[in-house]
């Protein structure tokens, strides 16, 4: 590697909904902006998909995927242990091994840009004198939700589920109490604290990147950036890089899912998938079959094994995946009856390959922010189902402010949504003669134009990330000089 680039080193936290987007974020800096780039993962057990993303042999020139040690958190967490309070272990007890990794590098990293879950990584990018970037891979929405939630803590008293009016946040749209991100949900939880020290951090950097784009978020950027009392919070300059979605995947085990999809009609089918953590209970499951099946709706449905029992003879056993795991589901001669016009895979598909095939023209997802900007970037129209993190302000957004998107009456959370609003959604969503659809549609066409065009050389996001770099350059070259001077 040229030890005259300018080397950022990005550090990723466990788990594909972070891994995903840093991944692509290191790639963008690496071919588009002429950057050496070394991802630092802090892993702990890698499932097939994150060991097939870390493939050293799969990145471009002049990016480098250094996977540090894992580490022993046994003794510091029990099974009552959530996710953020998890994330924030792991990453506090991966610092030694990380300042090791620093320290063995040749050519010394001179920006330094964490996740969301790595802001106490700052002071080891002083020790080394690196300028310091939070990467959020979420909305600008989130953003401020997370940098005001110290406030908010002040000024709400009792849970903020509880409340009956919606928590507002200064320049940007208000949170509905039921919408608010699942650490907000239990303010005597170590989660709650450690959500709110992560948003307290994010004004330690020099600057906070989000994966979104100035059309999709204007209102919330605008408020990051000149609302008076969110910047009197902020601190920093925000910088909107997105959308960073992750590329066409290769065909591999589904190659017959991609040949049926090639035999349906033009945005015929309804995708189905939850993601990687995404799980229905048994009751859902089944009601979710009926819906489809009521809908007479084409679909590719990826089934996970649900959370509870069969329950019954009303549960159809579809068998076991390809690789041993539990039994699926469904109801009696469900695949039957709708095997002319559906598709059950189980576990795993080429969402991105899927989403961007010209027979798709809807997406029931859980809103994931990965999945919902594969979905964008797609054109394609959504059923927003909302199952935990920051879903909820997602969901909400995809709806009320983007227009892409409709959801249930009450969150799948709070309870089982019954077949006959699953059949009506799949049906608003895939018939452009019913209510929105055509408007949906357009609206999702003009979102994936306008998050091509901010990528694009020149574009909004593309000129976000040449004023880090140039910024850093500068940074650099000063140093260079005040050097020599003492020299």
């Amino acid at each position: 590697m040229e030890s005259t680039k300018l080397h950022a080193a990005i550090l990723s936290s466990p788990g594909m909904g972070h891994l995903v987007p840093v991944l692509e974020l290191g790639k963008r800096l690496a071919t588009h902006h002429g950057l050496e780039v070394t991802i630092l993962v802090v892993t702990t057990h890698s499932s097939p998909a994150e060991s097939q993303l870390l493939d050293p042999s799969t990145a471009p020139k002049h990016l480098r995927i250094l996977q540090l040690p894992p580490v022993d958190i046994s003794s510091l967490v029990n099974p009552d242990t959530k996710i953020v309070t998890l994330l924030a272990i792991i990453m506090r007890q991966a610092r030694p091994s990380l300042r090791s990794a620093l320290c063995a590098m040749e050519h010394r990293p001179a920006m330094f840009i964490v996740d969301l879950f790595g802001s106490e990584a700052f002071e080891i990018a002083n020790e080394f004198n690196m300028s310091k970037y939070v990467f959020v891979t979420s909305t600008a929405w989130f953003t401020a939700l997370t940098i005001y939630c110290h406030v908010l803590d002040k000024e709400v008293e009792g849970e903020y589920v509880d409340q009956n009016e919606p928590l507002s946040l200064p320049g940007c749209k208000p949170v509905r109490p039921e919408d608010v991100v699942d650490p907000m949900l239990d303010r005597t939880n170590q989660d709650y604290y450690e959500y709110m020290r992560i948003g307290v951090e994010y004004s330690l950097s020099d600057g906070i990147l989000m994966n979104t784009w100035e059309d999709l978020e204007g209102t919330s950027l605008k408020a990051l950036r000149d609302h008076k009392i969110m910047r009197s919070i902020v601190k920093v300059p925000v910088y909107p890089i997105g959308p960073l979605t992750k590329p066409v995947e290769p065909a591999g085990p589904n190659s017959e899912l991609l040949e049926w999809l090639d035999k349906q009609p033009s945005e015929s089918v309804i995708y189905v998938s939850f993601g990687s953590g995404g799980t229905l209970s048994a009751e859902q499951t089944i009601e979710l079959a009926w819906g489809l099946e009521l809908s007479q709706q084409r679909f590719v449905w990826v089934l996970r094994p649900p959370i509870e029992g069969h329950g019954g003879s009303s549960f159809f056993t579809s068998g076991s995946g390809p690789d041993g795991t539990p039994d699926y589901c469904l109801p009696d001669g469900f695949l039957t009856r709708t095997h002319n016009v559906g598709v059950v895979v189980p576990l795993w598909a080429p969402q991105v390959k899927i989403l961007s095939h010209p027979s798709v023209g809807g997406f029931l997802s859980h809103c994931g922010w990965n999945s919902t900007l594969e979905s964008v970037s797609n054109g394609v129209p959504m059923i927003a189902w909302p199952l935990y993190a920051e879903q909820r302000m997602n969901a909400t957004m995809l709806e009320e402010e983007l227009g892409v998107a409709v959801k249930p009456k009450v969150l799948p959370t709070k309870k089982v949504v019954r077949r006959e609003e699953i059949e009506e959604m799949v049906t608003i969503v895939m018939e452009s003669n019913k209510h929105g659809r055509k408007e949906m549609k357009e609206r999702a066409k003009e979102l994936k134009n306008s998050g091509k065009n901010a990528l694009s050389k020149g574009g909004s996001s593309y000129k976000s990330m040449c004023e880090v770099i140039n910024k850093d350059c500068q940074l650099r070259l000063e140093s260079h000089k005040l050097q020599a001077l003492q020299q």
